[in-house]
Order: C-alpha cells, then structure tokens, then sequence
C-alpha cells in the first residue's frame, strides 16, 4: 500500500544546497560574454557554457528587493544557474514591463515603467550574485495601443502575431523597445544590459511564425485587411522580383504549396535578419535568434542565418479547462519511440540548440521522469541548455502552498495560468533539478560519439519525422537543410523512411551511459558520478539487468536499485569530483507520485485539487552501492525542511554498501550518504 510523506515548499530554502559542486561560478559573468563556438556555445575565456534553469513568467519578472535575493539562492542551491525572463511585455501581468499595477489607463507600450524595471534590474542583479545567467526575450505578448501609431491596434492579438513580422511600424516599435531595454544602464550593475556579460543569449519573438495557420481555430482571431493587404503585396513583389508565375485562383495566406512556403522563409529571413542586425548595432553581443518553436521544416530553415536554435516541447494533452480539468497520465518510459520527435525540426547541425520551454504537467503522477528524461538526452545531445516552463507566475509564493495554484483564478482566461505549470514546489520536478543540472551543468552524460544528419524534403515540413523519435536516445542528431552531410558528421539519412532501432525492445545509447527498457517501461543513466533508474521500477524488480536477468533488481555499475514501489525515480550523484566508488558525499534522491492532501481524481479528470501540505509517496527500495570507504559511509535521511530526519541502517561486505529506503522509521525523499 502506498505511503506518502509531508513535503511541503519553502520559497526562500531547498533541503540539499548542491551549489558548491560547480565550484567557483559566482558571479554570473566572471567568464565573459557567451558566443557559438560551433554546436556549443563558450564563455570568452573558453569555458563551456552549459545551463539548466527556469522561466520566469510575468510578474514573477518583478520582485521585492528582497525575494530577489532569496528566489536566486534558492535557484542556486538546486542547481540551477539560468533564468529565461519571459512575458515581461504581457498587458495581463502585474507588474509588466509597461505596467507596474492594474488601475491606471495605458494608452501606449512605448514607456517603459519605471518601477517595473527598477525590479526587474535589481532581480538581474540579484540573480548575477548568485551565478545564474539570463535569457532575454524580446516581444512575447505586447498588446499595441492607440497611442503606439500602429494601424488597426484593437483588432492585432497579442504581439500583433504574425503581423510584428512584417509590417514596418511593428518593426520600428520593436526596435524602439530594443533600445530601451538594452541600452539603459541598471543602476545596481552599473552596466547597461548589452554590456553584461550576465545575459547570455536572446529570441528575437516568442513563437511567432508564418508557416502554420494556428489562428483559425480561434473564434477571436480576425485578419485585419490593412495586414493581409500588405502580405499580398510582398508577395506579388517577391514573385515578380525571382520570375516566378503563381496560381492565384487558389491563393491563401496559408497555402501550403512549395512557392509560399519559399516566399515566408524569405520574407522571414529579412525579418530576423533586420533585427538581428539593429541589436549588432546598438551593442548587443550575444548569441540570438529567431523564434523558438517547432512548426515545420521551413522555419527552420529561416534561421540558418541565426547564431542558435531553440524549440519548446511539452508532454501534455492540452485537455484541461476551467470545469473539465483533465491532464495526460501516463509516463515518458511508456511511449516505445521516445516524446522528443518534434524538437528535431528546429535543430540544424553544427548550431547551438537551447530549449527555453519544456514541461511534463501536472497533475500528471508519472511526471518525476521529466527533469532525469530531458536532461540526459540533452546532455547525450549536446545541447546548450533547458529552461522549464515554469518556475512561477508571481512571487507571492505562500509558505503553506499547494501543487496546480498560484492566482485564485485563471490569468487572461487561460486555466493552465493559475498553477499547473508551476514548479517552484513540485518535489516530482524541481525536486529532482539537482541531478538534472548535475548531468548536464557538471556534463556527468557525456554526448553521443556519432552523429546523424536527418534531411527532410520539400513539402514534407509537417510530417511526423519518425526518424528523429528513438535516434535522439541513441545518437547525436540534427538537421541537414538541403540534403548534404555536414562536417563532422557520420551520415545522413532521408526522413521519409524510418529507421527502428536494432532492438524495439531496447534503446541504448552509443556512450552506454543511457538505457530504455521498452517492454519493461524502465530507463537508467549509467555514468561514472550520476546514476539513476526511473519509470515503473516494480516492473524491473526481479528481472531487469542491462545485461542479464537477475533476481537482486536493476543493475548498474557499480549500483544495484531493487525498488518494490511501482514507479519512480532512485537518483544518485556524487557531490565531489570523485567517480561514485571513490567519493564520500552522495545525494540520494527517492521520489515518485506527489500531490496534494486530499485530492482526488477520476481516472485522468482531477476532482478535487486538496490542499497543503503538498504529499510525496515514499519509495522503498534495496540499495547496493560500490564503495571503497567500508562502513564509514552513513546515509542519512533529510526532510523538507532540510533536517536530518534519521540514521538508516547499513552493512558493508565486499565492497558494497547496503541499506534500504522508505522505512517506517525513516521514512524521505532525499538521503545524504556521507563519510563520517
């Protein structure tokens, strides 16, 4: 029978502080500026910059003085060294960039607030002390008023999406915003922000693109003729310019023919490149690109002109609403192929590639796989970095907090806005940061040895890109624009044909340090400092082994997990630089289904939402761990308030440590195993 445990979120503190492992990085910047070096991106003075973080989103942008400083270390204790400021712009907020407090009318976006960055300053100041680095959004949700000059305001959504691409007086506002933002000195630095080192990387918009009709599923959205009017003329313009003949009786905005689609990569192109070349211009150095989310093939063939990708991938059914609250539930190690195909089309190969949104929700039960699951293909990837989606809305985070709510209501009519996102105090998610950021920051996953290049014809821009789905557990992937095998690459494959792994049943990667069990729904990260198991590990008990059956439960090296709770997650990093025979620091964390007190469901369809404290279900498991320190090693257990909780009771026999977990005694969720 299941047993859960209090595991309530403090806003200013985490249990574990695990900010000492990466050594001296404090404060953010000491490096110098971030630039591309090929597929990774390097700090000025050569060292890797590699980052895994959060959003912040809206007023979360914009914090008392003193939360600042206490958000950032508690950001720095879980490992995380990045913060993606997103949604500053948007009306709804409070604060927003233009907006400090809702009751005032605001006729224009053309004044920045002067409070609101005041915050937002001190925020970037505090997170800078604290060695964690920012990613800049540019425009993301900017509603345009009748003071701003732009034509037809009141029927443009949010960020005039996708008008902002191409009308010239939306452009001439971005850039204005550009200036501002950039160009003024935040008075707690002492620079202005295109001159610190802090901000690392930049998006030009937040998922806004001309290739994918996502508007006319919304009874909201109108085409505003003055707009369409100006798209038509670009381009006749364009077919003109290149001799091209065009088959006007089937004319849309959205045509899918191979003519249309040329003409948005082009006219998309001379947008990223028009702001690109203003930021040049105005003194920004960092690496920045264009948009950020995965539609097609052809968008991202518009930024092969940028200095990085960036995609958003979420493991959701987008099925929840303000009365019919239902979510996915159901685990990443359940799908055979892998959940990270669609990220594949806006890789392209030898460029950076950084995913400033992923999530698995809540209340989905399985999703403690989330950070160990992306992380680790990540890493094996070689990507620059995550940012999830999100840390919180606001901070006005309450002591006594529960999962899935930050405002009493939904925010702009969107439910997902009022909590479910939010993983400030997921012990399922943020509470597994530590060995996420470890596999990735500290580059405990090493990347994959080969290299694939996938290559996806013209008009096949929205097929389902079979190839990209268990390649990405395996091997180094990106993508070939027009067919040809990039430097340094092994080979390149055609996407129109799949091509399965040797064994269905198995996925494993090329540095063996990553394992999928398909049959069994069980994953493990093998490697010399971080070892974990996930997904339905009573399954693996009894008979799983990477390389035979055995009756002592999930073996790895040097570790063998003999979990008797169905699912979750046993991670184990050491927190020296020592391999984990040789060290005498370890965390240890145990950490499955979370909830809150007194909520219920029916089936997928949340009932009732409980209230605090937030519960997490212990995981009993056996642990064997190699060790060359004999019984000097003690493993204690640590409760959410960060306390030793209890001594568990070990034995030592030839070279191995034993203990188990999940006592009624001692019952936790996170143990420290250190040498006394």
């Amino acid at each position: 029978m299941s047993r859960y445990i209090p595991m309530p979120a403090y806003p200013d503190r985490m249990p574990i502080d695990i900010s000492f492992a990466f050594g001296d990085e404090k404060p953010a910047g000491k490096h110098g500026f971030c630039q591309v070096d090929g597929e990774v991106m390097r700090f000025a003075d050569g060292t890797l910059a590699k980052f895994w973080g959060v959003n912040f989103n809206g007023g979360a942008n914009f914090p008392e003085h003193d939360y600042a400083h206490k958000v950032a270390r508690r950001l720095s204790m879980a490992g995380v060294n990045m913060v993606r400021f997103h949604q500053l712009d948007a009306e709804w907020n409070t604060p927003n960039i233009f907006s400090y407090c809702k009751g005032k009318r605001v006729t224009t976006t053309r004044v920045l607030d002067s409070t609101s960055l005041d915050r937002l300053d001190y925020l970037l100041y505090a997170l800078k002390q604290e060695g964690i680095y920012v990613y800049l959004d540019l425009l993301t949700y900017r509603k345009f008023k009748e003071d701003d000059g732009v034509v037809q305001h009141d029927l443009l959504n949010d960020k005039a999406r996708p008008w902002s691409i191409f009308d010239p007086r939306l452009i001439q506002l971005q850039k204005e915003y550009c200036q501002q933002m950039w160009c003024h000195v935040n008075p707690y630095t002492g620079l202005a922000w295109k001159d610190d080192p802090t901000i690392v990387m930049a998006e030009i918009v937040n998922e806004n693109d001309l290739f994918v009709d996502n508007h006319s599923k919304k009874v909201d959205y109108v085409e505003p003729e003055y707009y369409t009017k100006q798209f038509r003329e670009l381009f006749e313009k364009w077919l003109a310019d290149n001799g091209i003949d065009y088959d006007w009786d089937n004319y849309q905005m959205y045509d899918p023919s191979r003519t249309m689609c040329d003409f948005k990569i082009w006219l998309s192109k001379r947008y990223y490149r028009e702001m690109y070349d203003y930021l040049r211009s105005i003194g920004v150095k960092v690496p920045i690109t264009g948009t950020n989310w995965s539609k097609s093939v052809d968008l991202t063939r518009a930024h092969e002109e940028m200095d990085f990708t960036d995609g958003h991938h979420y493991f959701y059914d987008w099925r929840w609403g303000n009365v019919d609250r239902i979510c996915a539930n159901k685990g990443i190690t359940a799908v055979p192929t892998g959940i990270l195909n669609t990220l594949g089309r806006m890789t392209i190969a030898n460029k950076p590639f950084f995913v400033s949104e992923w999530d698995m929700p809540w209340p989905n039960s399985h999703r403690a796989e989330g950070s160990i699951y992306y992380a680790a293909v990540g890493a094996l990837q070689n990507w620059t970095g995550f940012t999830i989606h999100t840390y919180s809305y606001c901070s006005d985070l309450p002591r006594n907090s529960v999962l899935g709510r930050e405002q009493s209501t939904p925010v702009a009519g969107v439910p997902y806005r009022e909590g479910i996102f939010s993983t400030w105090n997921d012990p399922a998610k943020f509470g597994l940061f530590y060995h996420a950021a470890l596999m990735l920051r500290r580059q405990d996953v090493k990347p994959a040895t080969k290299k694939i290049a996938i290559y996806t014809p013209d008009g096949e821009g929205k097929n389902k890109l079979n190839l990209w789905n268990d390649l990405y557990e395996q091997h180094k992937v990106g993508s070939s624009l027009y067919g040809e095998l990039p430097e340094g690459y092994d080979e390149v494959l055609n996407n129109t044909e799949r091509r399965p792994s040797p064994d269905e049943t198995f996925i494993r990667s090329d540095t063996g340090e990553l394992w999928r069990n398909v049959k069994k729904q069980v994953g493990a990260v093998d490697t010399p400092r971080t070892k974990v198991v996930y997904g339905e590990l009573g399954k693996g008990a009894g008979g799983m082994s990477i390389v035979k059956k055995t009756n002592v439960g999930i073996e790895l090296d040097g570790l063998t997990v003999k979990c008797t709770t169905d699912f979750g997650v046993v991670a184990m990093s050491s927190l020296t630089d020592d391999a984990m025979d040789t060290t005498d620091n370890i965390l240890l964390s145990a950490i499955g289904r979370c909830r809150n007190t007194g909520a219920q469901f029916d089936g997928e369809k949340m009932m009732e939402l409980g209230h605090a404290p937030i519960m997490a279900e212990v995981l009993e498991a056996d642990i064997c761990l190699k060790t060359i320190h004999g019984d000097k090693l003690k493993v204690w257990g640590v409760n959410a308030e960060g306390f030793y909780a209890g001594k568990l009771p070990t034995t030592y026999e030839d070279g191995w440590l034993k203990f188990h977990i999940g006592d009624v005694q001692n019952p936790a969720c996170y143990y420290l195993i250190v040498k006394e």
